[in-house]
């Protein structure tokens, strides 16, 4: 497993730890199940954003990351595609202290396939993902363009992807967006689908965006306005009304 970026130096071939990095936002890509074509992509996208909203970046599919001394300078940590259970119990223990003291959580599209064991992890996303028909077009529509998120995209909105049903709606949280399972074949959520959505989580703020399968969403400019949108909440640089 290759660390991208500062987190190269977290972890020598001894296995002691290095100094940690400085970066403000962390991309997590460990996958213990389906991987993504897309990640680089994703990466890629993420690293152009988070430089025009000011902030450096690291990605790594490190676990090793996920420690006090590292997540203390971290405002925002994206968990972009991850798949299956990608953390142990002391790793969990600190994303959870620093979520929770402040720090920011972004999930895209497969990180409702991760740690399912995990309680707080369901706390954090607000659901978990259960299927997905194949990727095919479907129409958004945007119920909240107050968020600093969704501000930029218009109310309706049509585009390609693979449409996540979950085991059950996210509780507690504010919906942003919603897919219309009219416009597409294969949808299990009824006529309130869910697709993003945020919530305060103590003192942190989560937000999760089902979208972002293809390679080509993460270069689509609404997909990239709204990534960028969420990048800003989560780091606490844009308050919600």
């Amino acid at each position: 497993m290759r660390a991208v970026g500062a987190f190269a130096f977290l972890v020598c071939a001894c296995g002691a730890a290095g100094p940690a990095p400085s970066a403000e936002v962390l991309v997590f890509t460990r996958t213990t199940g389906f991987r993504h074509a897309s990640i680089p992509a994703g990466i890629a996208a993420m690293r152009e954003l988070s430089a025009q909203a000011g902030h450096s970046l690291d990605a790594t599919e490190d676990p090793a990351a996920f420690r006090d001394a590292v997540l203390a300078r971290v405002k925002v940590v994206v968990f972009l595609n991850t798949t299956g259970t990608v953390l142990n119990d002391e790793q969990r223990a600190a994303l959870e202290r620093r979520v929770r003291a402040g720090g920011g959580f972004l999930g895209v599209h497969s990180a409702a396939d991760t740690e399912y064991g995990w309680p707080f992890y369901g706390e954090l996303l607000g659901a978990r993902f259960a299927s997905h028909p194949a990727v095919q077009s479907a129409t958004v529509h945007v119920i909240d363009r107050a968020h600093p998120a969704t501000a930029g995209l218009p109310g309706i909105w049509t585009r390609t992807d693979e449409w996540y049903d979950f085991l059950a709606p996210p509780s507690g949280v504010r919906v942003l967006a919603e897919v219309d399972e009219s416009t597409y074949q294969g949808g299990r959520m009824g006529p309130h689908h869910p697709i993003v959505w945020a919530h305060a989580v103590d003192a942190g703020r989560s937000i999760y965006i089902a979208m972002g399968h293809t390679e080509e969403s993460y270069s689509e400019e609404l997909f990239r306005s709204l990534l960028l949108g969420a990048l800003r909440y989560a780091a606490g640089d844009a308050t919600s009304p």
